[in-house]
């Protein structure tokens, strides 16, 4: 049998920064709404003469960029549930067993989120308002929606997500191995702005859609990792003296 004391206290979290930065980047985009950030973003990447976003038929962007790379991550979501399914019969994965856990459940969350999202704010991709080629007009995130016979499906950025959700693997493994953990922070963060990046050079979203879509990421992978890992040494201590002697 696995002893709970296998479980690693969990390293401090400041959670004045954890959620504080986060809050502070929302608002700051809600603020954002007010300028024209977006549309100038956007028309760096538009020309009229060359027939639209300089990225629209690109096939490394398309093919390699979006699809392909979506297609790994989709089989590390794979290996993920394929893991924690094993966690629960290989002895030697049953002591990681919450933390393959929390790493699904992570990932599922912050990918689901977004196609809901999509479907109620119904905002519209760049490529199809009228300032890039397209017939729809622009609006605001937080302003009643023109009418339309095709409501847009583009907030949040779900490719943005694909890349932003590895923030999960920053959380997983910041108890057991730190230094890991750091790295993969880095990586998530780099990927999810990769796949931004290359998005709005396609007409796909505006900056603020991916920026968000990183915020709600980091929020769904920091409360999966509050609620079903989180073990402050205090915790730590109260369950040790609840602890029978023979455990």
């Amino acid at each position: 049998m696995v002893c709970a004391s296998l479980r690693p206290v969990s390293r401090p979290l400041n959670f004045e920064i954890a959620l504080g930065v986060p809050v502070v980047v929302a608002l700051i985009l809600v603020v954002l709404e007010l300028t024209t950030l977006d549309m100038d973003l956007a028309r760096l990447f538009y020309s009229a003469a060359e027939g639209g976003f300089i990225g629209r038929h690109s096939f490394f962007l398309e093919d390699i960029l979006h699809d392909r790379a979506k297609q790994m991550v989709i089989v590390f979501c794979i290996l993920a549930v394929a893991g924690f399914i094993a966690s629960f019969f290989v002895d030697r994965l049953k002591p990681f067993k919450r933390e393959l856990g929390c790493l699904v459940l992570s990932l599922a969350l912050a990918t689901a989120f977004v196609t809901p999202l999509k479907a109620v704010t119904a905002v519209q991709c760049p490529w199809s308002l009228k300032e890039f080629g397209g017939k729809e007009t622009y609006s605001e995130l937080l302003s009643p929606r023109p009418a339309t016979d095709k409501p847009g499906r583009c907030w949040p950025g779900g490719h943005a997500a694909t890349g932003f959700t590895l923030f999960a693997l920053f959380f997983v493994l910041r108890d057991r191995r730190p230094r890991l953990a750091r790295q993969s922070l880095v990586f998530a963060f780099a990927l999810g702005t990769v796949f931004s990046v290359g998005r709005m050079m396609q007409g796909a979203h505006f900056f603020s859609h991916n920026v968000w879509t990183a915020v709600f990421c980091w929020l769904i992978c920091l409360g999966c990792y509050y609620f079903v890992l989180y073990r402050p040494a205090a915790m730590a201590d109260r369950a040790a003296l609840n602890q029978p002697a023979n455990a």
